[in-house]
């Protein structure tokens, strides 16, 4: 059995799909919801699944190595980002890498990088005039958006559409994907947690 950890900054609406997905797999569950906002959405959903949950602060990501030592205290073997906001630092990159995935809102390289999230991504599309937008599942590296692809999946992205249309149609991309992704991951995973 592997174990996720789930780092999320805000409602947890992908942290809630995940969790659900693995409730009843035999090969992995999410033993962890790591958050950087203690009254970020997700941590409810943590606590209505009985999942433990842990609220980091910029000093202890940045500046200690205290937030490997949890992941390993609970036998992390794969890192799930579901809206975490902030860079991730060396030490945690070097340790989980190729085991820590991401999801972008839109088909990177196009509207990736920092201050890329959320509604920016879906404005910046609109923008564009972007006739197609849709997600991109990534690993995650030392820089923002800019790891190896794991997944893409597009939708199109009509003239009328407003950053609200274009939103709902990529999480409902994000939903129905960022599960079945996540489980293929695990079953190529050795069975070794990182050292």
């Amino acid at each position: 059995m592997h174990n996720i950890a789930i780092f999320a900054s805000g409602t947890g609406s992908n942290a809630r799909k995940i969790i659900e997905y693995f409730k009843t797999s035999p090969d992995a569950r999410v033993a962890l919801v790591v958050s950087n906002k203690k009254d970020a959405g997700v941590l409810d959903i943590a606590k209505e699944h009985g999942i433990p949950t842990r609220i980091i602060s910029r000093s202890m990501f940045y500046e200690t190595e205290e937030v490997l030592e949890i992941l390993r205290d609970k036998n992390i073997d794969l890192i799930v980002l579901a809206g975490f906001l902030w860079l991730i630092p060396e030490y945690l990159v070097s340790s989980y890498r190729r085991r820590m995935v991401n999801i972008h809102p839109a088909l990177l390289p196009r509207h990736g990088g920092k201050g890329m999230y959320g509604m920016h991504v879906h404005e910046a599309v609109k923008a564009a005039g972007d006739s197609e937008t849709g997600i991109t599942i990534h690993f995650v590296n030392e820089h923002y958006d800019e790891g190896d692809f794991v997944f893409q999946k597009r939708c199109a992205v009509d003239p009328a559409d407003t950053p609200t249309d274009i939103a709902r149609k990529v999480l409902a991309l994000e939903h129905r994907y960022f599960p079945e992704v996540i489980a293929r991951l695990v079953t190529s995973l050795p069975s070794t947690t990182p050292a």
